[in-house]
């Protein structure tokens, strides 16, 4: 059963979510870094629990058009509101950053866009472009919204021929309307179906966040609807209540269940599952990815 915020007092969390957070200069530089090219992080606007790591590690998966989404899905910390024109000179301050960063594999994602009329897939493709041509050696992954099913948007993002297109079912059909109001599931899927018809030579991948009240049953059927849609890669993380204002935790998955779903979903037919509590969609994606080319 789901809770309405201030139904019930949050569930505290488990000693396996609780981490020191590392310290040091490259987290430092790294923010730096972000802040003085004006450019934003999903690790920074989602509220990210890997943040320290991963920018410890000098590496950050950027968020392109601005921080504002259009939409106000019931699990994500991005804010929601009105946003400017996305900023032309924005592709070439994420391909610079990358540069600086030393990217071997760049993580693309944005907020989503329904006032732009192709959701803002030609800035994707701008982006794209701007690496390759930075950094003609790199790897780019990117997080796509759905484009509100629109096929020429996707195959724009296609056409620039990104190493990996993600997107995320994010939760169980079930649960969209209250998860993910302003989204449909069989949209989502179909998106996914669909670049696999326009490029078989880019594999797919996707996500969902565990813990917010779906079944194991449920979860399996979505599994096999990811994998007849042709998807290959996949990520099971932890769901984790942003604010009080935030759909609430239903329970907290233990490490263990998290590895029976990683075997489960290779006995499938993924090739390439990251599952585990603190697993995002673009965390350890380098290794994903180099998982699925060995």
């Amino acid at each position: 059963m789901i809770h309405h915020q201030g139904q019930n007092a949050r569930i505290p969390k488990p000693r396996w979510l609780r981490r020191p957070l590392p310290a040091g200069p490259e987290y430092e530089s790294v923010r730096r870094l972000l802040k003085r090219s004006r450019l934003h992080t999903v690790c920074q606007e989602a509220k990210c629990p890997n943040l320290w790591e991963c920018f410890s590690q000098r590496t950050a998966t950027f968020l392109i058009m601005g921080s504002f989404c259009t939409r106000n899905c019931r699990f994500c910390a991005v804010a929601h509101g009105p946003s400017g024109p996305p900023d032309p000179g924005e592709p070439a301050r994420v391909a610079e950053a990358a540069q600086r960063l030393g990217l071997r594999y760049v993580v693309i994602t944005s907020v989503t866009r329904d006032d732009l009329p192709d959701g803002g897939a030609g800035f994707f493709a701008e982006t794209i472009k701007e690496i390759q041509q930075r950094m003609p050696d790199a790897l780019v992954e990117v997080l796509v919204p759905d484009f509100q099913g629109n096929a020429d948007a996707l195959q724009t993002v296609m056409k620039a021929r990104p190493d990996v297109l993600n997107h995320n079912l994010e939760t169980v059909p079930r649960l969209y309307p209250l998860v993910r109001p302003q989204a449909l599931y069989h949209r989502s899927l179909e998106l996914l179906k669909l670049a696999r018809e326009f490029d078989s030579t880019i594999p797919t991948k996707s996500g969902l966040m565990l813990g917010l009240g779906e079944f194991p049953r449920e979860i399996e059927k979505t599994l096999e609807d990811l994998l007849v849609a042709g998807c290959s890669m996949l990520t099971l993380g932890q769901y984790l209540q942003p604010s009080k204002e935030h759909t609430q935790v239903e329970r907290f998955i233990p490490p263990e269940e998290f590895d029976n779903w990683k075997e489960t979903s290779h006995r499938k037919g993924f090739l390439q599952v990251a599952s585990g509590p603190f697993v995002r969609s673009s965390y350890h994606a380098k290794d994903l990815y180099e998982g699925l080319r060995h």
